[in-house]
């Protein structure tokens, strides 16, 4: 975001393509997970195993089951409400209430991965 302004981080944030979107998905690293990776956070995608640490469904565990970039939003399985006509809806939920805790790799996030974690080594002596 370059603006202070709430009004142009609004407008930033509802008025970006899809493709920047998947950015703004992203969520915790357990400590595990940073201390292996040596990053903080990473993008959401559908079959982490992420821990909900906020909410409702708070400390319950469950994979991904979709990312949804248009509303920012994902799903968890399992963290279900009952509706007034006894049907069972997956709650959306968003990324920066859950941590990661298990990672889905594949070649694109390997390499992510990698890069990251050779980040301040060029400069040292």
């Amino acid at each position: 975001m370059v603006s202070k302004q709430p009004r142009k981080q609004h407008l930033a944030l509802y008025s970006a393509p899809l493709h920047r979107r998947h950015r703004f998905l992203s969520a915790s690293l357990s400590r595990e997970l940073r201390g292996k990776h040596k990053t903080r956070s990473l993008p959401v995608r559908k079959g982490d195993k992420v821990r909900i640490i906020q909410g409702d469904f708070k400390k319950h565990e469950g994979d991904v089951l979709e990312v949804n970039t248009k509303r920012r939003r994902i799903q968890v399985q399992g963290a279900t409400t009952t509706k007034a006509d006894g049907t069972q809806v997956t709650r959306l939920l968003s990324p920066s209430n859950v941590v990661l805790i298990k990672l889905v790799s594949d070649k694109e996030r390997d390499k992510v991965l990698e890069r990251r974690s050779k980040g301040g080594e060029k400069g040292s002596k």
